[in-house]
C-alpha cells in the first residue's frame, strides 16, 4: 500500500500533534531534569549526593527494587510454562481459560489490596477460619503477608501484572518455527533441553519486551503499597514529595531516577536484544504443533490453572464479599448481609462526585484520545512525513512512562498563577490530559491497525473523483475503520477510570476526587462503613472496565492482546 506524499495539510497536523507532546510530554520531563541537576543554574549532583546519604531514600530504593526484581521472577516463573501449556496443547475449554487468564487485567492491585488485607491480615479470615479449626493458637495469628505487607504486595503485583508478560511470551511462542523443536527432536534433544537451547533463546525478544513493561509497573505501583501503608518505597517518597517539591529537590531526584531507570532498560534491551539474530525461515503456526492433550492432561491443565485463576481473583472476591457485607469483624465471612454500601454511592456527597468527576474526566480524555489517535494514525499509515519516527515514538513512549512520573512532572511544571492549568487549584484540565496521554497508544494501535487493513483503493477511487484528503477521511476511511476506533475508545475511557497515580498525585481537592482517590480516601477513614463503601466503589470500577474490555473484545477479537503487548 502506498502512501502518499504529505501536503502543507499533512504537516501543519503532524506539526500540532509535535506541538502537543513537547508540552505535556517532553516538557514536564524536561523541567525535572532541570530541577533535578542545576543548583542555582549551574551542573550539580548534589541532590543525588543527598538522596545517598538519606537512610530513609536508601532504604526506599532497596525495596523498589527488591519488590519489582521479586515480582517479575515470580510471574516468569508462572507464565512460561503456563505460556508453553497453552501454545503446545490443544484441550477442550483452552478459549475459556484464555480469556479467564486475562481476567486480572481488569482487577486493579490497587483495589486487590483491600481484599487480600480482609483475607490474609493477622486477624482476616484465613487465620480465623484456622483458629476455629483448631490449627492455630488465637494468640499466635500467622503473618501471611510480610512484614509491612511486603509479600501481599508481591502477591498482588504478581496477580495483576502476569497477563502482560504473558500476552507478550505467548505471542513469541507462537511465532517460533515449529520445524526447528522439529529438528532438535529428531537428534535427540529431550524437552528441558529442546526448550533451554531452541525454544527459549527464540522468545527472548518477547519475554524481555514483557518482563520490563511488569518491573517498571512493579516499581513505579503507588496504589496498593498506599493501601498496606508501606511507605518505605520510592513511589510513596514521590507522592509524599509533591506537596514539598519547593523546599525539597529529593521529590525531583526521585524521579528523574525511576525515568533514567525506564529508558536504561528500554535502550539496554534493544541494545542487547539488537544486536543478536532471531529471525526465523517461516513464522510458527500454532495450529500445525499443537499436541492434541490426553484426557489426564487435560484434567491436569484444568486443574492446575484453574487453582491459578482462583488465586489471582481471591483478592477481588473479598473485594465483592465486603462490599456486600454489614458486619465482617473478627469472623472468617461476614455474618450480615446488605446493599446500603452501593446506595451510599449515589446518596453519599463525595462518593457521588467521585463517580462523576471520573466518567467526566475519562469521557473527555477518551474523546481527546480518538481524535488523536486517528490523526497519528492516519500519518502514520497514509502519508509520509519525514517526522513519523518521531510521532510513532511520542505516541508509544507513555507505554513505558510511568504514570507516576507524568504525574509528578505536571505538578512540577504547571504549578503557576493560571488557576485552569494548576492543580493544586484546579486539577480537572491536567487529569483530563494526563489520562489522554496515558491511554493513547492503546487507540493509536487499534486506529493503525484498521488503516492498515483497509484497502486504499477506495481512497484513491474518491480522490480522483475530486474529494480532498479530509473529505475522503470522513467519509471513506472513518466508517470503515469505525469499529477499530469504537474498540480502542472503550479501553481508553475504562482504564481512565482506574488510573490510579495521576489521581492520587493530581487530584488535591476532595471535590475533584475521581474514583481511585476516592477509594483511597475512604480506606483510610475511621467510620466503619467507609472500607466497604471503598470495595462497592471498586466493584462499580471493576464492572464498568470489565464490560468495556468485553465489548472491545468482541469488535477487535484476537487483536484485542496486541494493544496490550509490549512490541
Amino acid at each position: 500500500m502506498q502512501r502518499q506524499t504529505a501536503g502543507f495539510g499533512s504537516y501543519s497536523v503532524a506539526t500540532i500533534l509535535l506541538a502537543f507532546f513537547a508540552i505535556f510530554l517532553i516538557y514536564p520531563a524536561g523541567l525535572m531534569l532541570k530541577e533535578a541537576f542545576l543548583v542555582k543554574g549551574e551542573f550539580s549532583l548534589e541532590s543525588f549526593r543527598m538522596l545517598l546519604r538519606s537512610p530513609l531514600h536508601l532504604e526506599s530504593l532497596r525495596n523498589s527494587f527488591l519488590l519489582a526484581i521479586v515480582t517479575t521472577l515470580g510471574a516468569s516463573l508462572v507464565v512460561l510454562p503456563m505460556a508453553w501449556v497453552l501454545t503446545r496443547f490443544s484441550f477442550r475449554g483452552r478459549g475459556l481459560i484464555n480469556a479467564l487468564l486475562l481476567v486480572p487485567l481488569v482487577l486493579p492491585p490497587f483495589v486487590g489490596a483491600i481484599g487480600l488485607k480482609q483475607l490474609f491480615a493477622r486477624f482476616g479470615s484465613v487465620n480465623l477460619l484456622l483458629v476455629q479449626m483448631g490449627i492455630l493458637s488465637p494468640d499466635q495469628p500467622v503473618d501471611w503477608l510480610g512484614e509491612g505487607g511486603f509479600v501481599g504486595m508481591v502477591l498482588l503485583q504478581i496477580f495483576g501484572l502476569y497477563p502482560i508478560l504473558l500476552l507478550n511470551v505467548s505471542a513469541a511462542l507462537a511465532n517460533v518455527d515449529p520445524s526447528l523443536n522439529e529438528a532438535a527432536s529428531c537428534l535427540g534433544a529431550r524437552p528441558w533441553r529442546l526448550f533451554r537451547t531452541v525454544t527459549l533463546p527464540l522468545i527472548l525478544p518477547g519475554y524481555f519486551a514483557g518482563a520490563i513493561l511488569v518491573f517498571i509497573a512493579a516499581f513505579t505501583d503507588l496504589g496498593t503499597p498506599l493501601v498496606f501503608g508501606f511507605t518505605r518505597l520510592v513511589p510513596v517518597q514521590i507522592f509524599d514529595a509533591v506537596n514539598d517539591m519547593s523546599a525539597n529537590p529529593l521529590g525531583y531526584t526521585l524521579v528523574v531516577l525511576v525515568l533514567v531507570m525506564t529508558v536504561l532498560l528500554f535502550m539496554a534491551s534493544k541494545r542487547w536484544l539488537g544486536s543478536r539474530r532471531y529471525e526465523m525461515v517461516s513464522r510458527g503456526h500454532v495450529g500445525g504443533r499443537e499436541t492434541p492433550a490426553s484426557v489426564v492432561q487435560a484434567l491436569w491443565i484444568w486443574t492446575l490453572l484453574g487453582l491459578w485463576i482462583l488465586a489471582a481473583l481471591l483478592p477481588h472476591a473479598a473485594v465483592v464479599l465486603q462490599s456486600f457485607s454489614e458486619r465482617w469483624v473478627m469472623t472468617p465471612l461476614p455474618d450480615a448481609w446488605t446493599t446500603e454500601h452501593y446506595a451510599a454511592l449515589s446518596a453519599h456527597g463525595l462518593v457521588a462526585t467521585s463517580i462523576r468527576n471520573s466518567l467526566f474526566y475519562s469521557g473527555c480524555s477518551a474523546a481527546i484520545d480518538l481524535v488523536l489517535g486517528v490523526m497519528i494514525a492516519w500519518l502514520l499509515t497514509r502519508r509520509r512525513i519525514p517526522m513519523s519516527g518521531l510521532l510513532d515514538l511520542c505516541a508509544m513512549l507513555p507505554l513505558a512512562l510511568p504514570g507516576l512520573v507524568l504525574a509528578f512532572g505536571y505538578v512540577a511544571a504547571f504549578d503557576f498563577q493560571i488557576g485552569w492549568l494548576n492543580p493544586r487549584s484546579n486539577p480537572v484540565f491536567l487529569l483530563i490530559i494526563s489520562y489522554s496521554v496515558r491511554r493513547l497508544p492503546y487507540i493509536v494501535r487499534a486506529a493503525y491497525a484498521g488503516f492498515q487493513q483497509t484497502s486504499i483503493t477506495l481512497e484513491e477511487a474518491a480522490a480522483s473523483l475530486g474529494a480532498g484528503p479530509w473529505r475522503v477521511l470522513r467519509t471513506i476511511t472513518l466508517p470503515l475503520v469505525a469499529a477499530h476506533l469504537v474498540a480502542g475508545s472503550l479501553l481508553t475511557f475504562a482504564f481512565a477510570m482506574l488510573e490510579v497515580s495521576d489521581g492520587l498525585i493530581l487530584a488535591m481537592k476532595d471535590s475533584f476526587f475521581p474514583i481511585t482517590k476516592m477509594i483511597y480516601s475512604l480506606v483510610g477513614r475511621i467510620d466503619p462503613n467507609a472500607p466497604s463503601i471503598a470495595c462497592a466503589l471498586g466493584v462499580l470500577g471493576m464492572l464498568l472496565l470489565g464490560i468495556c474490555l468485553w465489548i472491545a473484545s468482541r469488535i477487535l477479537g484476537r487483536r484485542l492482546g496486541q494493544l496490550f503487548r509490549a512490541g
